[in-house]
């Protein structure tokens, strides 16, 4: 009885072991999605409200910096940026600085413009992760399409917004009724970086969490100079 005992309690460790370092398939991961970055331009970035302009860039920078030190396939979209909204965030042209790539359109829904759609589509990704300006517009048309399609969306909150607080958290909760998943700017970061003994990433990661990752990089760079990190 007492060897019966010991074996399950051992196939059990074994099993338990097993499952938990398998991740679930919701993560994230530098090989699993693509990111859509959505009209973030200047006329666009006028009107936000709810989230300081500042704080808006920065949180741009997180995603797009993250995106790069992952290789995440990215596509960049304005819209009118010639007649009407400008040049996008020098948050976004750092890290992609060859507008030509960009796909400009006129549609407000990017998934209804056949440039865009087959940009996107041609990642061959199920998960698209996005953000953009303004979110009840800009973001929530392409959403709602995409899952209608049977993609796999991500809304990176933090990194959207909208003419009032209320608009975008209202778009919020409409992409979130039909599926979307909602995360933050710094959890896109961490999420595709997820162990810190990735030590390919691990100093860019860290570097880019001291410029724009606010408090989070400051204590970053306290730890490094205080404890010689």
């Amino acid at each position: 009885m007492k060897t019966i005992k010991l074996t399950f309690v051992l196939l059990l460790a074994m099993t338990t072991s097993v499952f938990a370092q398998k991740p679930s398939a919701e993560l994230l991961t530098p090989t699993n999605h693509s990111l859509l970055l959505i009209d973030h331009e200047g006329q666009m970035g006028f009107a936000v409200n709810g989230i300081d302009p500042v704080q808006l860039r920065n949180n741009v920078g997180l995603v797009a910096g993250a995106s790069k030190i992952f290789n995440i396939p990215t596509v960049v979209t304005t819209v009118a940026a010639e007649s009407f909204s400008g040049p996008v965030f020098p948050e976004i042209s750092e890290f992609y600085p060859n507008e030509a790539e960009y796909v400009d359109r006129t549609t407000m829904n990017t998934w209804e413009d056949v440039n865009a759609h087959k940009a996107i589509t041609g990642k061959n990704k199920k998960k698209i992760v996005m953000a953009g300006l303004w979110t009840s517009v800009c973001i929530v048309g392409p959403a709602m399409s995409a899952i209608a399609e049977g993609y796999e969306v991500y809304i990176i909150t933090d990194a959207s917004g909208d003419i009032s607080q209320e608009a975008h958290d209202m778009a919020v909760q409409r992409m979130i009724q039909v599926g979307a998943k909602p995360i933050t700017s710094m959890q896109y970061l961490l999420e595709l970086q997820r162990d810190w003994a990735r030590g390919e990433t691990y100093e860019a990661v860290n570097q880019l969490a001291m410029r724009f990752g606010g408090g989070y990089g400051l204590g970053i760079q306290y730890a490094r100079k205080m404890l010689k990190h």
